[in-house]
């Protein structure tokens, strides 16, 4: 293999990332879901108000906020995202590198043969 074309690497690699964000966002929105039925968040919360617990005013904390659904999976979209922006950039750019180094060393021999 003598040359990888760039545009196709980037193409496949964003189909590819995108779909790995899909299945997190998933999997996250199951786990949430799961968590908050087994009442994990409200545990936490109780612990978190309990522990900051005081007379001032300026010290308020609102744990509930915290583990809301909007906020929860409204990160897991923005990690998507920037994941899916990282991952076809990276591709597409060693896709280039491995170009520059094929181009210098005549890139990798590759033998196939037919099974029995």
């Amino acid at each position: 293999m003598s040359r990888v074309e760039p545009w196709s690497v980037m193409k496949f690699s964003f189909v590819v990332s995108l779909v790995c964000f899909i299945v997190l966002f998933v999997a996250i929105a199951v786990i949430y879901t799961i968590l908050s039925t087994l009442g994990v968040f409200d545990a936490l919360t109780e612990l978190i108000t309990s522990l900051t617990e005081s007379e001032d005013e300026e010290l308020q904390v609102d744990p509930e906020t915290w583990f809301s659904p909007a906020r929860v999976l409204g990160y897991t979209g923005l990690v998507g995202a920037l994941n899916i922006i990282l991952i076809t950039a990276l591709a597409t750019v060693a896709s280039m590198l491995y170009n520059l180094a094929a181009d210098l060393v005549g890139g990798i021999d590759i033998t196939l043969s037919e099974s029995e």
